[in-house]
This record gives structure tokens, sequence and C-alpha cells, in this order.
């Protein structure tokens, strides 16, 4: 059993699901639909999006079932994450999950009314908690996360640029000021006009201060 869980080659009953499963969006992908009406769906089309809902409750539920076991399992260690996370891999969850996630996106922006009328799309938002809990478990999650955050060339001009033009309390910040600032030891760059200070970014950088 330990041998078809690590199997890299899929299972012939799962690669019928993932089959099943393009020919469903294949179905609902026809070019000549694009832009109809609700009321012009034909019935064989509107068959096809219920089998749709079916299809996505059932699998939605399995993985509903798998994924609390796999992450009070995958919390014991990393290297017990590691192992559970090369089990969900080649699970339904790892391998028909995400390809049907993109699927329904790309029909969506095709034709938003017929998947309205399929309603596949909230059976899946059921599994974001599951799914964002087993995230959360992964090595390294919270130092990424940090450095992402400490990054205020990007994140510190979305949280106060707009209040900072709102209240009209944006510094101006002289060419000046800004040599004589670097000179002292500081790192100020100017990036489309405003001013972003980056000497703790130049410590953690790998691509040298000229680069900068």
């Amino acid at each position: 059993m330990e041998q078809e869980l690590y199997s890299k080659e899929r299972s012939a009953s799962l690669d019928l699901l993932l089959r099943f499963q393009r020919l469903l969006v294949s179905k609902l992908y026809p070019a000549d639909c694009v832009g109809q009406v609700p009321n012009a769906y034909s019935p064989d089309l509107l068959g096809v999006g219920s089998l749709l809902k079916k299809y996505t409750a059932l699998l939605c539920t399995h993985i509903g079932d798998i994924l609390p076991v796999a992450t009070s399992i995958a919390c014991t260690s990393h290297r017990h994450f590691a192992e559970v996370s090369c089990v969900v891999d080649g699970d339904l969850t790892g391998i028909l999950l995400p390809e049907l996630v993109v699927s329904i996106v790309l029909l969506l922006s095709k034709n938003a009314g017929l998947m309205q009328e399929a309603g596949a799309i909230p059976l899946l938002a059921g599994l974001l908690e599951h799914l964002d809990r087993f995230n959360h478990l992964a090595p390294g999650k919270e130092r990424d996360d940090n450095e992402d955050l400490a990054w205020p060339g990007i994140m510190g001009s979305f949280f106060t640029g707009q209040s900072c033009r709102n209240n009209e309390e944006v510094t101006l910040i002289r060419k000046a000021d800004l040599e004589n600032h670097n000179k002292d030891g500081g790192f100020w760059t100017v990036i489309d006009g405003k001013v972003y200070d980056i000497k703790d970014f130049q410590t953690q950088s790998l691509t040298g201060s000229s680069i900068l």
C-alpha cells in the first residue's frame, strides 16, 4: 500500500476521473456559447452544468474529509508535513483540484451566466478554510510572510499612500536632502517620484549595493 501511495504514476481510476473532468469542461466551453443570455442555454448544456456540480460536490466531500486528517498528522513535525504533502500531491486533492479550479475560473471568465446556473463555485469555496489550515503548516511560512511584508516599496505605499493623499500629509524630499541622507550612511531611492528607505532590504539582498 505504501508503494501505491507514493507512486509517481497515477492509478487507472484517478486517470479516468481526470479524463472525465476534462470532458465536462470541454463540453461547457463551446465557442458558439460565449455571449449568450441565460435563457438561451440548451438543455444539454444545462445538463452538463448540473453534472459538473454533482462531480464537484463529490470531489469536495472527499477533499473535505482528507484535509483535516492530513492537517492533524502534518502538524506533528516538518518531516510529517513533507510526507503528508507527498501523499496529498498524488491524491485527488493534488491532481484533480488544481486543474478543476483553473478550469472553472476560465469558464467563469468566458461564460459567467452559465457557471452561475451550474452552481459549482460555492462548493469550492467551502474548501478554502481546510486548504488554508494545511498550507499554514508549511515550514518557513512565517519567514516568507514576514519578508514579503517587510519590503516597504510594496506594502508601505499600498497601506499608506492613499491615506496620505487624502489627508495631504505628503512630505516633500528635495534631491539635496536625499543625497545628504545617503552620504550619512542611509539608503533612500526614488521610484516613480516616491522616496523609499531600502536600508534594511540592502542587508538581505543578494544582488549587491551597486544594482540597488
